[in-house]
């Protein structure tokens, strides 16, 4: 049985393998809800970039809005990579797993001072800045610290990535970046702005892309404004071309990042521009096929217009089908020789979007395991506490190896911190 994703996870004989490590034995080992992540499957997705950009000045920033667990970034951070942060928390992330904020890039529509004086007293590598009120508050954060602030701007280039209204940053109705026809006015102060260094250029149009074409697009506007750019005397010294490369989930076919960053090179070259630096912020390309989110199944419960297969991990641990109606593959972790019923798999949370897959075929009775495939990108980094409801364990795998790289979140951690009125 051919599984979509990742190499690393396959049957061997009946038993649903992560790496050398059979998952139904992880999920009674460690319990359910359970995120498991293959450390391989990561280190071969770094690879077809790394492959692609030998040679040349580069610097790969992993997005790590996708997974922030501390292993996942010690695990990049150990291989050579930078960092695509969205918040001072990312940022005190990189730096308790070992990363170096000299490989930082600050993204976000909303930081705040605060944020952008922690990441100046780190000394981040660039502020990719998304708004012309953002550059001015910046230079002011800068000037009072007595600090130089490097930037890019994050240039809307009003391309159609072709995904999810809700993961489509690229297009003039989306909050992100500064507008296409804005952005040689925003160069021109930026560089008369004190406390600012002008350094480079950034595009990001979107998650889940599974087309070349909307990348080379997107690169020919930035390349025409980085020629438009340099005649007004500002040098821009790297292209920061963003992530949003997709993962198959179940028969999409996205070009492999080694093909995807070739064409972009060859693009890049052919225009003149070869001598700059490439910044590359991939995610859910990276972890997303990587990792998987293990649940028991509770009750097999028949209905009248539906049976549902009802499980103990919810919507709380895994965001994506309610909010995005993400089709996600199911699969037992052990196989039966029993005709698979038609069924929908949900969660306990007292949610009707509360559902993990649904009109699946699946032969399995209460106790056994469900892995739920392609979860290593924003599951566990969009989980919540609803229904006060602790996030799930993660172990991190390597072969037959199988780490624990977070604990269960008990009750007491849910509310330690909230305060009883007085009586």
């Amino acid at each position: 049985m051919k599984l979509p994703g990742s190499p690393f996870v396959a049957y061997r004989g009946r038993e649903l393998h992560l790496e050398d490590c059979a998952l139904a034995d992880l999920a009674q080992r460690f319990g359910t809800p359970l995120y498991a992540y293959s450390r391989s499957a990561m280190l071969e997705a770094l690879a077809g970039y790394q492959r692609a950009l030998a040679g040349r000045d580069h610097l790969i920033c992993y997005a790590m809005k996708a997974n922030s667990n501390l292993a996942v970034l010690q695990t990049f951070a150990q291989a050579g990579c930078g960092f695509d942060i969205v918040s001072g928390g990312e940022l005190a992330r990189v730096l308790a797993a070992g990363g170096d904020a000299a490989k930082v890039v600050f993204s976000g529509v909303g930081k705040t001072r605060a944020e952008m004086a922690q990441a100046l007293e780190a000394g981040v590598a660039c502020f990719n800045v998304e708004s012309e009120s953002e550059l001015e508050q910046l230079s002011d954060v800068a000037t009072r610290a007595g600090r130089t602030a490097r930037i890019s701007l994050r240039v809307n280039p009003d391309v159609d990535a072709k995904t999810h209204p809700y993961i489509s940053t690229g297009l003039k109705g989306n909050k992100f970046g500064v507008a296409h026809e804005r952005a040689l006015a925003t160069y021109r102060r930026a560089a008369a702005l004190p406390g600012i260094e002008v350094v480079g250029i950034d595009c990001h149009i979107g998650s889940q892309i599974t087309d070349t074409g909307p990348y080379l697009d997107a690169l020919d506007r930035v390349l025409d404004l980085v020629e438009a750019v340099e005649t007004l005397g500002i040098t821009l010294h790297h292209i920061d071309l963003g992530g949003g490369l997709g993962i198959t989930y179940t028969d999409e076919q996205p070009p492999q990042a080694e093909a995807l960053v070739r064409a972009l090179l060859a693009r890049i070259d052919a225009r003149g521009h070869g001598h700059r630096k490439i910044l590359l912020e991939p995610g859910r390309s990276l972890v997303g096929n990587a990792g998987v989110l293990l649940a028991s199944v509770l009750y097999l419960k028949p209905g009248g217009a539906k049976n549902f297969c009802i499980v103990d991990a919810a919507m709380n641990d895994l965001m994506r089908p309610a909010m995005y109606e993400a089709w996600m593959g199911i699969v037992p972790g052990m196989q039966r020789d029993e005709a698979p019923q038609t069924m929908d798999v949900v969660g306990p949370v007292c949610e009707s979007g509360d559902w993990l897959g649904r009109d699946r075929h699946l032969a399995v009775r209460a106790g056994d395991t469900l892995a739920v495939l392609s979860a290593g990108a924003y599951g566990m980094s969009m989980a919540s506490n609803y229904n006060t409801r602790g996030r799930a364990a993660e172990v991190m795998v390597s072969g037959s190896d199988a780490r624990l790289i977070r604990d269960r979140e008990q009750p007491a951690d849910l509310f330690r911190g909230e305060h009883l009125l007085p009586r």
